[in-house]
């Protein structure tokens, strides 16, 4: 009888392993469309990004984004003079 109760208690937390298992397989699409969801939303970031880079070596004069540096900007301004009015 002792030996029929253990390998009674080892089937029944076999069974709760595979419940545990099945579930985080039910979840598995939900949790897949959210993710999916999310990486759209980082391509739109980046396509207004590029657009913003763009646009900003327009204004400052310069033909691609990678030769743009960030402290010619403030350079630029400390030598500027102010204009006699």
């Amino acid at each position: 009888m002792e030996r029929l109760t253990e390998v009674g208690e080892e089937a029944i937390h076999r069974i709760n392993g595979v419940d545990k298992v099945l579930a985080a397989f039910g979840a598995l699409p939900k949790r897949v469309d959210d993710l999916q969801r999310s990486v759209r939303g980082l391509e739109k970031l980046e396509k207004r990004l590029g657009g913003i880079e763009k646009r900003l070596d327009k204004l400052e004069g310069k033909g691609s984004p990678s030769s743009r540096k960030t402290s010619s900007a403030s350079k630029s301004t400390a030598t500027r003079k102010p204009s006699s009015s």
